[in-house]
């Protein structure tokens, strides 16, 4: 008996060593569900102290920030995963799109539904455009990283001044209605808002979809894992980097526009959104597209819940805070496959 209780003594501190392994072997495997635990942790601690009604409301601003952050952010990592270009012009796309929205519907005075279609079908054309002029005509000539990091704040920069010299420095809105609100469930949202978050939403599900299911998508996973041998497999990598940057413009376009329904227009208003951005697609791993989805709707509730505890002045650097931390626990980001999408 007495063999017995010591045999238990001694096995005891081995079962709880066996389970902190398994425990810490499950959250290396599977860092979304460790991320979804510990945001769904901090909600709970929120609305302990706060109350559901206002942890919700707040949530949805959070939604509408996050929608456009994943917006930009899959853009720009669908880039980055399959032509490891890190493209520093992909705010000033977004800027792009939201004037040529601003032209449609404020100086042409047309619907705002064919304002966003207008931004996103020029954004995509002027992608192509510098695909078939710059970045392609560069990868012939085998350029280095540095020369076209260095093209794509160049590229920015020339954007940014070129919508400035047409359109000024004043700033601008969009003619949409940001005074109606629509309540359900004891919640005020604005109408403005709530269309943002379902085109957010629906846009982000069918990309998500697509990149999955569809033999497009397929290719596009090909072409992230090893462009090379992709190419040497039959797939047609030129076609494909075409409908890349497509995606990567009409998205940005549509992030572009959908940001400015719910602020101001500026010529710089693209370039403030693209730190987030980039904050995203670190925060999801870089390459990887769901990531990218993930990561701008949760840097997008987590900047909006931090009002909850700070003065909302200092919410962007929360957003930056949580980023900081994520990457010291695990710096691939959460979905962890730098090369992936």
């Amino acid at each position: 008996m007495e063999a017995q209780s010591i045999s238990s003594a001694v096995d005891l501190p081995l079962r709880e060593r066996l389970r902190e392994t398994a425990a810490a072997r499950l959250a290396a495997q599977h860092p979304q569900y460790t991320a979804a635990a510990v945001m769904a942790l901090g909600i709970l601690i929120l609305i302990a102290r706060h109350g559901l009604h206002d942890v919700a409301q707040v949530s949805l601003n959070g939604l509408v920030l996050g929608s456009v952050y994943a917006l930009g952010a899959v853009g720009l990592t669908l880039v980055y995963g399959i032509l490891k270009l890190t493209n520093f012009a992909h705010g000033d796309f977004l800027t792009f799109g939201a004037y040529m929205a601003f032209l449609v519907n404020v100086t042409w005075g047309g619907p705002l539904v064919l304002a966003i279609v207008f931004g996103m079908l020029t954004t995509a054309l002027v992608a192509i455009f510098l695909e078939k002029i710059m970045w392609g005509p560069m990868r012939a000539r085998r350029a280095g990283l540095l020369q076209l990091l260095l093209m794509s704040i160049g590229l920015a920069f020339l954007l940014r001044y070129t919508i400035q010299f047409i359109w000024g420095t004043k700033v601008r809105a969009l003619d949409v209605n940001v005074t109606d609100t629509v309540e359900f469930l004891g919640l005020r949202i604005g109408r403005t808002d709530l269309i943002v978050i379902v085109i957010g939403v629906i846009t982000l599900m069918a990309v998500g979809l697509m990149l999955k299911y569809t033999l497009l998508g397929k290719r596009m996973r090909a072409l992230s894992d090893n462009f090379d041998l992709a190419e040497t497999s039959g797939i047609d990598t030129s076609q494909i980097v075409l409908f890349t940057w497509i995606f990567a413009g009409a998205l940005a376009g549509l992030a572009g526009v959908l940001a400015s329904e719910v602020t101001n227009l500026r010529p710089e208003f693209g370039f403030a959104l693209l730190l987030p951005i980039f904050a995203a697609v670190i925060l999801g791993g870089i390459g990887d597209a769901f990531g990218a989805l993930a990561g701008g709707i949760v840097l997008g509730l987590v900047t909006e819940l931090s009002t909850l505890e700070i003065e909302p002045r200092w919410k962007v650097a929360v957003g930056f805070g949580v980023l900081i931390l994520v990457l010291f626990v695990r710096p691939q980001g959460i979905f962890g496959k730098a090369t992936a999408i």
